[in-house]
């Protein structure tokens, strides 16, 4: 039976044509065995054709052969969805048919579809959903649908032109078409293809990435056909905390583009033909009166992306022209105090440029990997700076808000373009030193021998870790501090009673020094007395205390292995120091621990001591990455699990 299909898939490198994907009992043969039958619902044909004009405006056929197995399944694929942006494609169901297994078949009506706004969050530039409810189904029944599409792929960063006419189906950089086809799935997938045909004198690149597809390409007529395809696609299985699924995952990347000069220089001319950065008087005005007195380029370029980031609100709704690859000019953006990233970046390099500098915008993918392939694989835009040494310096002002950090170390080893006359190529942000991020909490406390803990504890924090912890004095209400800061006490035991709260500086005054607060409080029975009058507790510092800027404690240190990279927050640098004087004539059972490790993704060292009457605890943990390799797995796991050790009980004995 598999030397069947074998043989019947490879003339459907071809192509499948509307009789071949009528023939779908020969992929139901295929889909035999535990690896299909468990499932709810098995793909049995997943085919997308397109066809690419010499504009790059691309029409897609996509066919899908889906065999219902269980009661689930049916109620899975009772309504067939289709997501599309009208500003950009358009989309159809051509046909639906549903296949019994008593041998009949019925033709859905497709003039039933009904077409709504697909659900949004934070930006609401029009996105609709096809829907065509197919009624009750049942294991068995086998649906046999063909969507057609035309226009080109969406992503965030997409011009929207008029919709009068198809000239809005042409993608931005006319002439040029490119894809990101996923070949991953969450059912099994007996057969899946692509292909792709275009004018004979258009030349495409394209890699498979992350596993291995068969490919061809033929001429036919005036065309050149691509086909790539995969047989037998299982679901793919993920790991916890591990990185997107397109950096993990098989994919096919396909572009008409020469390599990603072509594409800066373009960016860079669209922006400039617009006028996106034309300079207005009100806002020359602000310019200056932030600068003033201001010595050095860095202060200059620092008080302007800080007063950009603060000032423009995040607001993500349709503003007319320009709601992708063209950015809105200046008048717009600062009369209205708010839009989207590339609104927000806009505004910076526009008074960057009225402060003297030389400054860009530059796309960039938050979340995941762009790869060497000029496909467009962008979702946010962020502005670039040339300093005096010629370098550019990534600037992005929608994610510092109240941030001591020029650029996010949250966004650290990640691509980003920039649209520059000259043409650059793909850029990538540095690993940002975990000693930029630090939290350190040194904590004096004193266990009587009832039980009750009194003391105080500092906490001091840079970079993202400042942010993290400063975030209820910047973006929250005054009223509301002292419940937030009682909280993280309430954390560690509901009994705790918080005293007081030194501040230092104002929290709010975010620019002027990393944050640095104190706290008195009382946490009565903290510890528990046990009939032979042991006490047994936790150590304060290390008993889920300011968890938001602990992040790596939610990744699952029991997995032993990982195939796929991993991502944490942030690199960070965190050090937690504790003075805990206990009861008269109280002794820690055993001779403490003592932890030394240094690892190519994470250091730590501790030790935990008695010295006369006082328990001594003092951790450092470094984690040197935001994105990690598979391969770093075991030295960060093994510096995470020894740092998470510390935070288990302690047991004190009288003698």
């Amino acid at each position: 039976m598999r030397k069947t299909f074998i043989t019947f898939a490879a003339f459907l490198l071809y192509g499948v044509t509307t009789t071949q994907a009528q023939s779908w009992k020969i992929y139901e043969q295929a889909a035999q065995g535990e690896a299909y039958t468990r499932y709810d619902c098995v793909n049995l044909l997943d085919s997308t054709n397109v066809s690419v004009q010499s504009s790059g405006q691309g029409s897609f056929t996509i066919c899908r052969i889906i065999k219902i197995q269980t009661e689930e399944g049916a109620l899975q694929q009772r309504v067939l969805k289709y997501d599309y942006d009208p500003l950009t494609a358009a989309a159809s169901f051509k046909r639906v048919i549903i296949h019994h297994t008593d041998g009949t078949k019925t033709a859905v009506d497709v003039s039933r579809t009904l077409d709504y706004a697909a659900p949004a969050r934070a930006i609401y530039w029009g996105a609709r959903q096809i829907m065509l409810e197919l009624g009750q189904l049942r294991p068995g029944d086998i649906i046999n649908y063909e969507i057609v599409k035309k226009g080109f792929t969406y992503a965030l960063l997409t011009n929207v032109p008029s919709t009068e006419d198809d000239g809005r189906f042409v993608p931005p950089m006319r002439g040029q078409f490119y894809d990101i086809v996923p070949f991953w799935s969450n059912v099994p997938t007996v057969h899946k293809v692509y292909r792709v045909s275009l004018p004979k004198e258009k030349d495409l690149q394209f890699q498979f990435y992350q596993g291995s597809c068969a490919s061809s390409m033929r001429y036919a007529g005036e065309e050149k056909v691509y086909i790539f395809a995969v047989n037998d696609l299982m679901p793919f299985q993920r790991e916890p905390n591990m990185v997107d699924l397109f950096d993990a995952a098989p994919k096919l990347m396909i572009s008409t583009t020469a390599d990603w000069k072509e594409k800066s220089r373009w960016f860079y001319g669209v922006n400039e033909d617009y006028g996106s950065f034309k300079a207005i008087p009100e806002a020359q005005k602000k310019v200056n009166q932030l600068i003033a007195g201001k010595k050095t380029d860095m202060e200059k370029i620092a008080v302007l992306t800080h007063w950009v980031a603060d000032n423009i609100r995040y607001a993500g709704i349709t503003m007319g022209k320009g709601e992708g690859f063209t950015l809105h000019n200046l008048k717009m953006n600062y009369t209205d105090r708010c839009g989207v990233c590339k609104d927000i970046a806009g505004t910076l390099i526009a008074f960057l440029r009225m402060a003297g500098f030389e400054a860009y915008p530059a796309m960039t993918m938050a979340g995941s990997r762009v790869e060497s392939i000029p496909a467009d694989h962008f979702n946010h835009c962020v502005a670039v700076v040339r300093l005096s040494n010629g370098t550019l310096m990534p600037l992005d002002p929608t994610w510092v808000p109240f941030c001591r950090e020029l650029w996010s170390s949250a966004e650290q080893q990640q691509n980003y373009l920039p649209g520059t006359p000259e043409g650059t190529d793909l850029c990538l942000t540095p690993i940002s030193s975990p000693e930029n991020h630090y939290v350190r909490i040194y904590a004096d406390n004193k266990l009587t021998s009832d039980g009750t803990l009194n003391g105080t504890f500092t906490i001091e924090a840079e970079g993202q870790s400042d942010s993290n912890i400063r975030r209820i004095f910047t973006t929250g209400f005054q009223s509301e501090w002292n419940n937030s800061l009682e909280r993280q006490l309430l954390n560690v035991s509901p009994k705790a009673r918080l005293i007081k709260v030194d501040y230092g500086r104002s929290p709010k005054d975010y620019q002027e020094a990393p944050i640095r607060m104190t706290f008195r409080y009382v946490i009565p029975e903290y510890a528990l007395r046990t009939e032979d009058g042991e006490i047994l507790f936790k150590p304060f510092v290390l008993n889920n205390l300011y968890t938001q800027v602990l992040s790596y404690l939610r990744i699952n240190t029991e997995l032993e292995e990982r195939r796929y990279g991993f991502k944490d927050a942030c690199s960070r640098l965190v050090e937690m120091n504790e003075t805990l004087r206990l009861p008269s004539g109280f002794h820690m059972t055993g001779k403490g621990k003592q932890d030394s490790i240094d690892g190519p993704a994470a250091t730590f060292n501790g030790y935990v001591t008695q010295q006369d009457n006082k328990l001594l605890l003092h951790t450092v943990l470094a984690l040197k990455k935001r994105v990690y390799e598979a391969s770093d797995w075991n030295s960060f796991r093994q510096a995470v699990w020894t740092a998470k050790s510390y935070g288990n009980y302690i047991l004190i004995t009288k003698k």
